[in-house]
Parts: C-alpha cells; structure tokens; sequence
C-alpha cells in the first residue's frame, strides 16, 4: 500500500531475526520489494534476540553463536544473490546448489543492507564487512551509542572499509 501511494519512501522491516524465515526466501521478498516499489527496498536483518517471542511463535532459537553464523552466511548470500551469482554457495550453515535471483534488483547494486544490533565483537564487525547501514539501541545514552560508532569505525579500519560510507541509526522509545 505504501509504495502504490508514495514515491520516496523506503520500505522494509526495520530488522528482522534470521530465525524467522530461510535467507534465500527472505531475500527474495526483499528483492520483489526493490522491484514492485520502484527501487525503495531496505534488507533489515540481525542475529535475533527476542527469545520469549521466537518461542512463542513456534520458531526454533538456536544459541547465540548459530544464529551469528546464520547472519553471516544471509548477509553473503545476499551479495551472492544480488550479484547474479547462480554459482552454488556453500556456508557455514546454509548450503544452495543454485540460487536464482530473477529479476535482477533495481536497486543498484542491490537493495541496501542494514543489520541491526550493537554487539561490538560480532555484530559491528558484520555491519564493516558487508552491510550498508546499521541501526543500534539508544537506551543505553548517547554516550554509549558514540561508543558503538567507535567500535564500528575500528572494525572499518580493520576490514579497509570506509566508515563514512555506512548509514548509521538508531532506535529509541520513550515512556509517557
């Protein structure tokens, strides 16, 4: 509906857990998204933390390192498949002999990838290495959130990857 009515703005899930749905599915959606919304589709995904609602919902949550290594290999399929690459790809946890990306993206060169989360050895070390945009908690104060970007700009330096180059967020909410 958003995108039939509006021109401009972007659409996606803010983040969502890899637990919820199989990467290349989820990744198609994101990518049919880009095309039916003129090139407006955000690719919002993290690691999951909200366990009573997994649960709650019937979905397997695997331990904290599982779902890292799930993240890592949605976040290079998501290259992979946004690249035209029907070359298998073989993960760490997820194995496909042939992903199809058709069509291609409008977005170019895919629609932008924002990982959500500010866990400073894994997370910020995902968000330097593939993603285009990351959005953490601002519960924490604005000086912890600076202390994240801080994290995140060494991780950049790390990987040779300009820092400037990454959207950077935040989620706040306020209690009345």
């Amino acid at each position: 509906y958003i995108a039939a009515h509006t021109k401009r703005a972007k659409l996606g899930a803010m983040v969502t857990g890899v637990i919820y749905r199989e990467p290349s599915f989820l990744i198609k959606q994101v990518n049919t998204l880009d095309v039916l919304s003129g090139g407006r589709a955000i690719f919002g995904v993290g690691a999951a933390w909200y366990e009573r609602e997994a649960r709650g919902l019937g979905f397997r949550f695997p331990p904290l390192r599982e779902r890292f290594a799930m993240l890592e290999d949605t976040l290079k399929l998501a290259k992979h498949m946004w690249a035209d690459n029907r070359a298998p790809f073989d993960g760490e946890i997820y194995n496909l002999p042939e992903p199809i990306m058709s069509p291609a993206p409008l977005s170019k060169p895919h629609p932008p990838i924002l990982v959500g989360g500010g866990g400073e050895k894994k997370t910020l070390r995902l968000v330097a290495k593939y993603a285009d945009a990351c959005n953490v908690f601002a519960h924490s104060g604005v000086e912890m959130v600076a202390h994240k970007f801080d994290v995140l700009r060494k991780h950049c330096e790390d990987v040779g990857r300009n820092y400037n180059e990454i959207e950077r967020t935040v989620m706040a909410w306020y209690d009345y």
